[in-house]
């Protein structure tokens, strides 16, 4: 009996000290507080993206709705109504109105690309005297407002059609045609400034290379720069797109009638005209509207996040 005791006591001991090295590893590892801080950044970004997201809920689901029940602030239709989005269509006139802005955005995003890309690229890769001076004068434009440029652009527009209509005929002239729709967008400081980062932050190594094989800055541009640079040009292409496919002030400024008004001018001229007061039909247009921009954003997301992560701020 003394030595079951004995062994007894022994047992213990061992693990006593085989468990001391766990307490002592688990005292230098102190229980961790919660972190109320990520939850409350998490709470923001989740209470922003309700904000931001609510509206464009709203418009879709009212464009499913009865008058009645948008008037009433129905969150939900009782049944939706699809036939709201072609009658919408059919009384919005947006056959018209469609096929204007995508003529209209389809010469812009050509003129776009034309003449901001070779700015940019002299601006990042072409050694110039005053190259950075003019650089900085350029962009300083950026801080100018819209609405104080509108009057100024508008005459030299008026002055512009004159002149072609003295040279080329009636007919010719800007106003309510396409050149003063497309024209004037077509160098964009923005997009000189995000291509200009871009082609800045390209190894000097390749143009070493490309020297050595006799290419020039045109055959360099082409063969290496553009080939690199797909990402951040679809972004121009997709900011440029929506500027082009939003724009309002401008258009009702140069335009008379119809014949080149975009898409956007034809749903203010519904919803203040046309369906003044049925707001299911002024959100069926809305979402109609929109669609444009969402499938192009479906088929860029990857390029233009790309393009928007990897332009630095280099120069």
């Amino acid at each position: 009996m003394a030595e079951k005791m004995t062994t007894l006591q022994g047992a213990a001991v061992e693990l006593t000290r085989d468990a001391a090295p766990v307490r002592e590893a688990v005292s230098e590892h102190p229980r961790r507080p919660f972190p109320w801080g990520k939850l409350i950044v998490y709470a923001v970004l989740i209470f922003g993206a309700i904000t931001a997201l609510y509206p464009f809920f709203w418009m879709l689901s009212a464009s499913l709705m009865t008058n009645a029940e948008v008037a009433a602030g129905s969150l939900f239709p009782s049944q939706p109504l699809l036939e709201n989005y072609p009658l919408a269509w059919e009384r919005a006139n947006f056959s018209q109105f469609m096929w204007n802005s995508a003529r209209i955005t389809v010469i812009r995003l050509f003129g776009t690309l034309i003449f901001t890309i070779p700015a940019a690229y002299a601006f990042a890769r072409m050694q110039f005297f005053g190259r950075n001076v003019l650089f900085a004068v350029f962009l300083s434009t950026m801080m100018i407002p819209e609405v104080v440029t509108l009057i100024p652009n508008y005459l030299t527009v008026v002055w512009l059609g004159r002149f072609s209509e003295t040279v080329l005929g009636p007919g010719s002239g800007w106003i309510n045609n396409w050149p003063s729709l497309t024209i004037p967008f077509m160098v964009s400081t923005f997009n000189i400034f995000l291509l200009r980062q871009f082609f800045a932050q390209l190894p000097s190594e390749l143009w070493d290379a490309a020297r050595m094989d006799g290419a020039g800055h045109l055959q360099f541009l082409l063969r290496v720069v553009l080939p690199l640079s797909k990402a951040v040009i679809m972004t121009v292409i997709t900011f440029a797109f929506i500027g082009s496919w939003n724009a309002l002030m401008w258009p009702l400024l140069v335009t008379q009638t119809d014949a080149w008004r975009p898409v956007a001018v034809g749903l203010t001229k519904f919803v203040n005209s046309d369906a003044p007061g049925e707001f299911n039909l002024q959100m069926a247009a809305s979402v109609i509207m929109l669609i444009p921009i969402l499938v192009l954003y479906f088929f860029t997301q990857r390029q233009f996040t790309e393009g928007i992560a990897t332009t630095g701020l280099k120069g």
